[in-house]
């Protein structure tokens, strides 16, 4: 336990309005209360701000996956909700240990590399849609089609079932917002049709039609624990799915935004593309689409001052804490420095599943797009979700030159 000190009264820490509608986890605000306490009262909890106080509290074994009681919060009702609680997310102790595994053992590092080649041919031929253009949206045009494709590839799904897979992924991802309920029937639409699709992966794979894919390897996993059965697999099938198109296409959205803020960096990136996975790091530190993670404490302790009881929320603030001073003088975007890892992933026990899968694929995207695109900017009015829950790029619209070999 951290020692306990005067600073950590309640009396002293901030108060952030964190489901005020329109706050933002980049405002003014919450950059203020960081300078003033590692934590900040909020109506949802506990904030917490600093970096190191979020990397200790994410390992903390006190503290559980804040998560599962999203929907609960959100009085949310259907599938959506019932499905939550069910997937890894929601679980803990030896039943989330072995979903990890067999989840971790069907994304080894080895089967993501062999997909690099299909993941690169897909935005070569994203990249090649754009040569006959000088102007596009490119959340629609490039970041939508490429998630969703990508997703196929881990799926061994044919390539035009992405425009359903990727819609209704993406769907998910309004659920982690704090207007959940205004979205609630097309989310709960978006999940019945993404379990019937890996229903339909689960019995291809069960005939023997599919020995490569996801489920495949999903199942083959799963063999060495006989309490995983075939609803737990068809969780982890769509939580996969969610995750892995959601990540991929928001951040590549705020990556393309933070290029169009700081020009220099692209240029820096055509002159040194093997600066590709450094650029996703610290668009991920600089612009993250999860804007905070969040755990519930198992049990009453003090943390560093702070009197945390028993079934407290704190939420992780992630881009805040990866802008703490104690980091030292930090540029806002700059993908030449090697900064200290950032938690846009997690940590701990519920470290992301799929942050190998998004690095990879966002890399084939990012490598395909600085050898396309001389320069670009963005046009007209972009549109962004909110900075609070899972956030995005709604609306990007970008004009760009083609490089001059393209």
């Amino acid at each position: 336990m951290v020692e306990d000190n005067d600073q950590g009264t309640a009396a002293n820490m901030p108060f952030l309005a964190l489901s005020a509608p329109g706050f933002s986890t980049k405002s003014g605000a919450v950059f203020a209360a960081r300078d003033q306490h590692w934590c900040a009262r909020t109506p949802l909890g506990l904030a917490v701000l600093s970096y190191d106080h979020v990397g200790r509290l994410l390992r903390d074994r006190r503290l559980r996956q804040g998560s599962y009681a999203w929907p609960q919060s959100q009085n949310a009702r259907g599938s959506f909700a019932a499905f939550w609680q069910r997937s890894v997310i929601s679980q803990e102790g030896a039943g989330h240990q072995q979903l990890r595994q067999v989840a971790i053992a069907a994304l080894d590092e080895g089967f993501i590399l062999s997909l690099v080649p299909a993941f690169d041919a897909i935005a070569q031929r994203l990249c090649d849609g754009l040569k006959d253009r000088r102007e596009c949206e490119f959340q629609a045009d490039f970041a939508l089609p490429f998630s969703g494709q990508a997703i196929c590839v881990l799926l061994n799904l044919p390539q035009d079932r992405w425009q359903s897979v990727a819609r209704d992924a993406s769907t998910l991802g309004l659920a982690m917002g704090l207007n959940y309920k205004t979205h609630e029937d097309k989310v709960n639409a978006a999940c019945d049709r993404l379990m019937h699709l890996a229903d339909q992966l689960i019995g291809s794979a069960e005939r023997g039609e599919d020995r490569e894919g996801l489920a495949a390897r999903l199942i083959g996993a799963a063999q060495k624990f006989p309490k995983i059965g075939r609803q737990e697999l068809l969780d982890l099938i769509v939580i996969l799915m969610f995750g892995g198109v959601d990540t991929t296409r928001s951040q590549l959205g705020f990556l393309m935004a933070l290029f169009d803020r700081y020009p220099l960096q692209w240029q820096a990136l055509k002159c040194d593309p093997t600066l590709v996975p450094n650029a996703i790091e610290e668009a991920i530190r600089a612009w993250p689409t999860t804007t905070w993670v969040t755990r519930e404490a198992t049990e009453s302790f003090v943390y560093d001052g702070v009197e945390i009881a028993k079934g407290t929320t704190l939420h992780l603030l992630v881009h805040v804490s990866a802008k703490d001073p104690a980091l030292g003088p930090l540029r806002e975007f700059d993908i030449t420095a090697k900064q200290r890892r950032h938690h846009g992933f997690g940590g701990g026990a519920h470290h992301c599943l799929g942050h190998f899968v998004a690095r990879t694929d966002m890399a084939s995207a990012l490598r395909a797009l600085v050898v396309a695109l001389e320069d670009f900017k963005i046009i007209g009015t972009p549109r962004y979700l909110a900075d609070s829950g899972n956030t995005s790029p709604e609306v990007l619209p970008i004009a760009y030159r083609l490089a001059p070999d393209v």
